[in-house]
């Protein structure tokens, strides 16, 4: 088979734009290294649907952040994922980070960003009494939000799927030939074929933007982040920005839309591999987040972990555009903050760009924009619970105590598109084991079940694909 367009890279980013492909009459298939969709920067970061005010005016950035954010509620609505509309504040500790805010305010006008307004510190602790007495001011904005990262991957690439498009795990691409009419685009054990290329590889569109003759330099910059558990959760119910600075936004407080806090993140540059949690780190994301509210309660912390996003040495803002070596390739270099707000208009502009480079846009007349979430049996009511139960007595059996999962919903994560495979993969669907027990009472469980429907041993069975078998042997 030739498909008419290879994406690779299963991040948001590429999920979006393989959903928005399946809305024409084209084979699109997405190419992703890992056992697993939303496994890079789409996993771990911020979580935040930004209002638009930060980037300079007249960037890709602005435009793409501005008109993202106006369309994430509906598509969130379409795909069954969690968004909720909390707005931000943006706040100051002194006069001259006053005068900062009041230039994020005129940049955001400039920008076309609704909602927005400079309210006073005690206009601001009203809003939000937990907040610091030293806050001088605030950037207030309404139309920000927040959405789950991979919740949102994962529906897309789903959906994208449902509508026709192939998903290849495991595949990360180490060659690309052109051959004329399309490119062989290669693992060392399979070969795709494709007239058109998206390279969305995150981190490593570097690497992949050499294969086709481009050279552009991407740095990781890592942040820490602390999870708290559910009960802190109603500390603040905006996101809680300090005034950036040139590392970038700064140390945020903020409700999640599972109900839990999240404080962070540090930015540091390391390798790309590099994950790590450190204790400076750490104690630099406590401290910090400190001077926004003195009420976090840091014997909740449930977890913590570490984000790595890209930022291109070319240019600060997104990079969007077709190869200058090799026709019919579009590049997304450099998608960072805010890439996640930005991420469904740059969707659309990268199908705009292609069209606009020859790939053919006939409408797909059976494209279905919905998705039912595994996780929508939490939202129903306790008569439609009940009703869902009868049909299928799985969801009466709770798995996850922490979060209260069941195993209907484990069961549907590992059928449903994207299909999950391994633990982690249930849990980023689901929820299981992320609760204040981390997942020490429904491992064992989800394990079983995961085994069950794979159709493998329970040795087989791993964290996150690769060789993180969860279990080695039998002791009895």
């Amino acid at each position: 088979m030739i498909y008419d367009v290879a994406v690779i890279g299963g991040g948001v980013v590429g999920g979006l734009t393989a959903r928005e492909l399946t809305k024409y009459d084209l084979k699109v298939v997405i190419l992703e290294k890992c056992d697993d969709v939303a496994t890079g920067a789409s996993k771990a970061n911020s979580a935040i649907v930004h209002g638009g005010f930060d980037p300079e005016e007249g960037t890709l950035k602005a435009k793409l952040n501005a008109k993202g954010t106006a369309m994430m509620a509906s598509l969130a609505s379409d795909l069954d994922v969690h968004y909720k509309n909390n707005g931000s504040l943006v706040v100051a500790f002194d006069a001259e980070q006053d005068e900062h805010v009041k230039k994020l305010y005129a940049r955001g006008i400039a920008n076309g960003i609704p909602g927005l307004s400079v309210i006073s510190g005690d206009e601001a602790r009203k809003l939000e009494p937990a907040l610091s007495d030293t806050i001088t001011s605030a950037l207030r904005c309404t139309s920000a939000g927040i959405v789950c990262p991979y919740d949102l991957t994962i529906a897309s690439v789903g959906n994208a799927m449902d509508n026709g498009c192939d998903l290849k795990c495991n595949f990360e691409v180490v060659s690309a030939v052109n051959k004329g009419e399309y490119y062989e685009i290669s693992n060392d054990k399979e070969t795709v074929c494709a007239k058109y290329v998206v390279n969305s590889a995150g981190l490593y569109c570097d690497k992949i933007a050499a294969l086709f003759g481009d050279e552009y330099t991407i740095v990781a910059k890592k942040g820490e982040y602390m999870l708290f558990d559910r009960s802190e959760g109603g500390l603040v119910s905006h996101t809680i920005f300090q005034t950036p600075t040139k590392a970038g936004k700064g140390i945020l407080v903020t409700p999640t839309v599972d109900g839990n806090l999240l404080i962070g993140p540090t930015s540091e540059v390391c390798d790309k591999d590099d994950k790590s949690t450190t204790l400076a780190g750490l104690d630099i994301t406590k401290a910090t987040a400190l001077k926004s509210t003195t009420k976090l309660n840091f014997r909740k912390i449930i977890t913590s972990f570490a984000g790595l996003r890209s930022a291109c040495k070319e240019s600060d803002d997104f990079i969007i555009k077709m190869s200058d070596k090799s026709p019919r390739v579009l590049e997304l270099i450099g998608i960072d903050s805010p890439g996640l707000s930005s991420s469904p208009a740059i969707a659309e502009y990268a199908v705009e760009v292609l069209g606009n480079n020859g790939l053919k846009l006939e409408p797909n007349k059976n494209f279905n924009p919905k998705r039912v979430s595994c996780r929508h049996f939490e939202v129903l009511s306790t008569e439609e619970k009940n009703e869902v139960i009868k049909k299928d007595p799985s969801y009466g059996h709770l798995v996850c105590r922490c979060e209260t999962i069941t195993e209907g919903e484990i069961l549907q994560a590992i059928r449903q598109n994207p299909k999950a495979k391994s633990l982690d993969a249930v849990k980023r669907r689901t929820r299981s084991g992320m609760g204040r027990c981390q997942g020490g009472f429904c491992t064992p469980f989800i394990t079983e079940l995961i085994a069950k429907e794979l159709g493998i041993d329970e040795t087989k069975v791993t964290k996150f694909g690769g060789e993180s078998n969860l279990l080695f042997g039998k002791t009895k």
